[in-house]
């Protein structure tokens, strides 16, 4: 049965618009059309005046619900951490693992695997984030997992998961050779947690280099006589970068000259997230008490660990802080993370033939309902 969701005001092309009805049928979007030739026979869905968008697509989320990938990579922990985010408006999202063995890195691949199989809600691939990291830029993560790439592992990252498959890698610990081999397999390979310079970087980018981890966090910036991982990031027009906008891993004034440096639609929010989004505010990562206080994931030590940031909050922060209007603002947390993940054809935007997936929102921008695939969930 044909749904139409009516009466909101609703983002189309960037713009928002008024008296538009948008039809649901069979988990896509099938027309859309003026509230006065709404089909007779369609279920009618009234929106209440609040703010349709695009559903958020978070290309790294470690956890939620108080489950961490790390901890169990299984179908179970995906569709929990995936349920635990929907709430705040992620309709579409990648499982993060940090860095760690071989077998950790199969078993999660296979899950990942697993997941879409089943269908599990919003499941849209994976995302490995290491171990092939540079220890002088490893952050949080465990320096004793760290290591070269191994032939094992490159097959294992090559193997079909139903999804995509981004990893984070820093370009200056494998040679240009491995990285195309890696892309040519339709891989997305991202750079992060790296010390690489600015020709090493551009060397990556020749041969297939699509993006960038949380940039600005955990690798080389921009100076006076280096551009850095930071500054060759901004300066290719092609790829993409993930940033954190909550305050705390970036200042927002830095954002701000990112996006005034680059266009907007190589800018991507993550969350970055880790179990307490949606779940208690402590938990344990590599043997370390972790503790989410204040809006930020803190070891002991002080230093940040993944982030307590959900993408809803996200898009307010780009709204309230970096001065974006929101239609901006659900770009970078939508649109452009689906055509980093060439998934654009299909995911990121209300029109016809997408796939229903969509986050409605109140006046103060906090999410009422969510669909995906065409199932609604308040």
């Amino acid at each position: 049965m044909v749904e139409a969701l009516v009466n909101s005001r609703v983002l189309i092309d960037g713009r928002f618009v008024t008296e538009q009805s948008i039809l649901l049928d069979k988990g896509c979007i099938s027309a859309i059309v003026a509230e006065r030739d709404c089909p007779s026979d369609a279920i009618r869905v009234d929106l209440r005046g609040q703010t349709l968008v695009s559903g958020f697509i978070d290309v790294q989320v470690n956890g939620g619900g108080d489950r961490l990938f790390n901890d169990d990579p299984s179908v179970e922990t995906i569709a929990a951490i995936g349920e635990a985010h929907r709430r705040f408006g992620t309709t579409g999202f990648l499982p993060t693992l940090i860095s760690d063995d071989e077998a950790k890195i199969d078993a999660a691949m296979n899950e990942a695997r697993r997941a879409i199989a089943v269908g599990i809600p919003g499941v849209l691939g994976i995302h490995i984030e290491g171990p092939f990291l540079n220890p002088e830029r490893k952050g949080i993560h465990d320096a004793a997992k760290l290591r070269r790439i191994s032939e094992r592992e490159i097959e294992l990252l090559t193997r079909p998961t139903g999804g995509a498959t981004v990893v984070t890698v820093a370009p200056e610990t494998m040679p240009v050779e491995i990285i195309r081999r890696l892309t040519d397999a339709g891989v997305i390979v991202c750079a992060g947690h790296t010390q690489a310079n600015g020709d090493e970087i551009a060397a990556a980018l020749r041969v297939g280099l699509r993006g960038f981890t949380h940039l600005f966090n955990a690798m080389s910036p921009l100076t006076s006589r280096e551009p850095g991982t930071v500054g060759a990031a901004l300066l290719d027009e092609a790829s993409w970068c993930g940033i954190i906008v909550d305050g705390h891993h970036v200042d927002p004034r830095v954002l701000t000259l990112a996006l005034r440096a680059a266009p907007l639609r190589r800018f991507i929010i993550v969350s970055d997230a880790m179990p307490s989004v949606g779940g208690r505010k402590s938990f344990t990562l590599n043997g370390e008490e972790i503790a989410a206080t204040g809006g930020k994931c803190v070891n002991a030590a002080g230093t940040l660990a993944g982030s307590d940031l959900d993408m809803a909050s996200a898009v307010r922060n780009a709204v309230a802080m970096l001065g974006l209007d929101l239609a901006d603002a659900v770009a970078m947390a939508s649109t452009n993370p689906a055509a980093f993940l060439r998934l654009d054809g299909r995911l990121g935007r209300i029109a016809p033939g997408y796939r229903a997936n969509l986050v409605l929102l109140d006046d103060d921008l906090a999410v009422t309902e969510t669909w995906i695939d065409g199932v609604r969930s308040a």
